[in-house]
């Protein structure tokens, strides 16, 4: 019991920094360039488990708003005030829901994992542009429509997330059967 809780403490703290590199490897596309930190927040789930995969994406969280320089624009506690947060809470929501598919299936169904990081993508979007919105109308005093806030904050940005979900349903397909982490979706996921 003790060894499969340090393994999971350690597995955490691994995608937490995972989590935080991927915010600074940036994919050069046409429009909206992306980073890779859907890919490892998703991964977390699949990976680890919806508890321990939340846990990760908290802690990220937690570590950016004390002031560690983790996010794609820096950190501290007055990340919280830029429109683009949201999509941080949604970020560990939706890693909660891959890891849930994930825990359900075994880890090893590319189908249902697909469907449970559809389900991330659409999370992760849905909290983004809801929190953009608000705190731009309401609180920064730059309102933003609708139809511009769909456009750039989902039109446009969508796509490479769309692919980084069949990405990791894919290596969560192939990696949950031989490294063995599916254990943790069994084991107290408790950090």
């Amino acid at each position: 019991m003790r060894n499969s809780k340090l393994r999971n403490q350690i597995l955490c703290a691994i995608f937490t920094a995972l989590i935080a590199i991927g915010a600074f490897i940036r994919i050069p596309v046409p429009v909206v360039p992306f980073t890779l930190q859907f890919l490892f927040t998703t991964l977390a789930g699949v990976l680890l488990g919806s508890r321990l995969g939340a846990t990760s994406v908290i802690l990220y969280i937690v570590l950016g708003l004390l002031g560690v320089p983790v996010f794609a624009e820096g950190g501290g506690p007055g990340y919280i005030l830029k429109p683009s947060f949201g999509y941080l809470p949604g970020f560990a929501i939706g890693a909660y829901i891959s890891g849930y598919f994930a825990e359900k299936t075994g880890g090893s169904s590319f189908k249902n994992l697909l469907l449970g990081n559809a389900l991330n993508l659409a999370v992760v979007y849905l909290c983004g542009m809801v929190y953009c919105y608000v705190i731009s109308n309401y609180y920064l005093g730059t309102p933003i429509a609708i139809w511009p806030l769909v456009l750039y904050c989902f039109i446009l940005a969508v796509p490479g997330d769309a692919v980084l979900c069949v990405v990791a349903a894919i290596l969560g397909s192939r990696l949950v059967p031989v490294i063995g982490v599916k254990a943790c979706h069994t084991t107290g996921s408790h950090v």
